[in-house]
């Protein structure tokens, strides 16, 4: 994958980079240089509640299937 550096020094990290690393919106990358090679990466361990449960669901299935496994059958009144 290839990416073009703007005026501003700016780039785009591709969306299925992004997908298969969890890199999200607002995310702190650490920078750095490796024998000439532009390296990123995410700090290491979750910094808040958010972090520790992003992206645990597999996509596919509907906000209503995974709340009524959670909860297990519906009793009758």
């Amino acid at each position: 994958m290839k990416t073009i550096v703007s005026e501003k020094g700016q780039i785009t990290i591709p969306k299925p980079l992004r997908v298969r690393l969890g890199i999200r919106t607002g995310q702190v990358l650490d920078v750095s240089e490796d024998r000439g090679r532009l390296v990123m990466s995410k700090p290491a361990g979750p910094h808040d509640a958010i972090d520790k449960l992003y992206g645990i669901l597999k996509p596919g299935h509907p906000t209503d299937e995974i709340i009524a496994e959670l909860r297990g059958p519906v009793k009758p009144r």
